[in-house]
């Protein structure tokens, strides 16, 4: 049965014969797709009814991480159900980013050369293209009312024990702490030597392995209680487990189904974490044979019911955490948002009082941005922003934070920075921007500038809101100073800055304190 490819194309660079010939020996059809265009070819797939193996895109020489990412981006937008795969020619080998790096982009896999692409197209279409375990076709995501409820021969210890372990799971807000309910609650109902929680991940384009959450070995001596223990057990760090998953584990989350065996002098029960349609982890147990019993059913039956709250905490864990991250970030440029910034500089000011540092922050604005949308439309504009973002992220430290204040504006707090520092960064980012060639997306060439705020705490303001609004004072200073340069929060008069114009950049006056207002920190 023929299949097919869509071979994303770049006008400036046509694509290599010896790829159409590589496909085409192999009965492979093509579909070629400009990276202009706005319209997938859904339609088109669907008229030709030939199955899509991924999108596939020929990665010219000298190509950068940026602009390759923006493809990656384009594709998955376009095709979200489709794997996108990178192709070198063998002219132009060396002259590309290594396979690690285009992974880390968004590429499912990575052809070194055009002959190569057949047969990686194969492990492509064999495997999951989300890099998540999916379950077979016929198998009930949904377990049935029975497997809800917990064993009715449960006595009244292990009766309260599961529901305190339930409460612990509830409260989790992320997946180490579901991981370590997890272990306290069921190392306390179903006693074995070690306990250990592995998550389900894909590590390359044909093998899924179990990555280590938590791990936890346990006295044998006595019954553990739910007592002031567990309690403190919930609270304590726990590395992961030095060990990895065992052949028991990996076969649990291959089949889906709940492993018992007898290996090497231990007994081993491993219990796949199904939540919705996904294999999230596998819950692992570990007995000595010579010292303990096996596994009973009714310890087996419990087992089996803890599993799917389990499950279930280990996946509301990552919605959480990451409905927080989506309310703290910018959809367009991946930046922080306001909100963000509003918590980030709280704990800086405070930071900065305790320790007697400063803090500076940068407003930075884009000179007649509006020019930009009007000339090349909104779709250039935004993508403009999203390289002005790309471009200011490498001129920061990783401790500092970068928002997107709003439209083309942008907000940098450099912590533990003076004035002198901070009037570097600056004028190094204007300068990167200045000299920068933007594409909008779409091969345009067009130029920007941006004009430059700086304020330091506690130079120039004693609280959060005080320092942003005088940052944003000293951008419009900027802005009237007929723009793209950097100016410094201050009350210099204006003839002492004709004579030393530096100096306003150096040496700004202590900030005034408003009589009567109070400062928010």
């Amino acid at each position: 049965m023929k299949k097919q490819v869509i071979l994303l194309t770049d006008a400036e660079t046509a694509p290599a014969i010896e790829l159409h010939e590589s496909l085409r020996s192999a009965g492979i059809t093509i579909l070629v797709h400009d990276l202009e265009e706005s319209r997938a070819l859904e339609e088109v797939c669907v008229e030709d009814s030939l199955p899509t193996l991924a999108v596939l895109f020929e990665i010219p020489a000298h190509s950068n991480l940026q602009d390759l990412g923006v493809v990656v981006s384009r594709a998955k937008e376009l095709w979200p159900r489709l794997s996108v795969v990178a192709c070198r020619r063998e002219s132009t080998r060396g002259n590309t980013p290594n396979n690690r790096a285009l992974k880390e982009l968004g590429f499912r896999a990575v052809a070194d050369s055009p002959q190569q692409l057949p047969a990686l197209l194969r492990q492509v279409e064999d495997v999951v293209g989300t890099g998540e375990l999916k379950l077979p076709e016929g198998f009930k995501a949904a377990p049935d009312s029975r497997s809800l409820s917990l064993p009715k021969s449960l006595r009244s210890q292990h009766l309260r024990g599961s529901f305190a372990l339930l409460t612990s799971l509830h409260l989790a807000s992320d997946q180490k702490e579901a991981g370590l309910a997890a272990l306290a609650g069921v190392a306390r109902l179903v006693p074995a030597d070690r306990w250990s929680v592995f998550l389900v991940t894909q590590s390359g384009p044909d093998a899924v392995k179990l990555d280590p959450l938590v791990g936890r070995t346990f006295a044998p001596a006595g019954a553990l209680l739910f007592d002031e223990e567990w309690q403190r057990e919930l609270l304590t760090e726990v590395e992961p487990p030095v060990e990895p998953a065992s052949k028991v584990a990996h076969e649990a989350a291959a089949r889906i189904e709940t492993i018992r065996r007898v290996k090497s002098g231990q007994r081993l029960v491993a219990l796949p974490l199904v939540s919705g349609e996904r294999v999230l982890g596998v819950l692992e147990g570990t007995r000595t044979q010579s010292s303990t019993r096996a596994f009973s059913r009714a310890e087996m039956d419990l087992l089996g019911s803890l599993a799917i709250p389990i499950a279930a905490a280990l996946a509301n864990s990552v919605r959480i955490a990451e409905a927080e991250r989506l309310s703290l970030t910018d959809d367009l440029t991946r930046l922080r948002n306001a909100r963000y910034l509003r918590q980030f500089l709280v704990n800086e000011i405070k930071r900065a009082r305790r320790y007697r540092s400063s803090v500076a922050a940068l407003f930075l604005d884009l000179d007649d941005f509006k020019r930009i949308n009007d000339l090349h439309g909104h779709l250039a504009g935004s993508h403009a922003l999203m390289e002005v973002a790309a471009l200011i992220l490498p001129s920061v430290r990783d401790t500092d934070c970068v928002v997107r204040y709003g439209g083309d504006e942008f907000v940098l707090i450099l912590t533990e920075t003076g004035l002198d520092q901070a009037v570097q960064v600056a004028e190094r980012i204007r300068a990167k921007i200045e000299s920068y060639r933007f594409t909008g997306g779409r091969r345009l060439k067009f130029s920007l500038t941006a004009s430059f705020g700086i304020a330091v705490f506690p130079t120039h303001a004693l609280s959060p809101q005080q320092l942003i609004s005088s940052a944003d004072r000293a951008m419009y200073q900027a802005k009237a100073a007929n723009k793209n340069c950097v100016r410094v929060s201050s009350n210099i008069d204006s003839a002492t800055k004709d004579e030393h114009p530096a100096q306003a950049l150096v040496e700004p006056t202590q900030f005034q304190r408003i009589p009567g207002e109070k400062l928010i920190s």
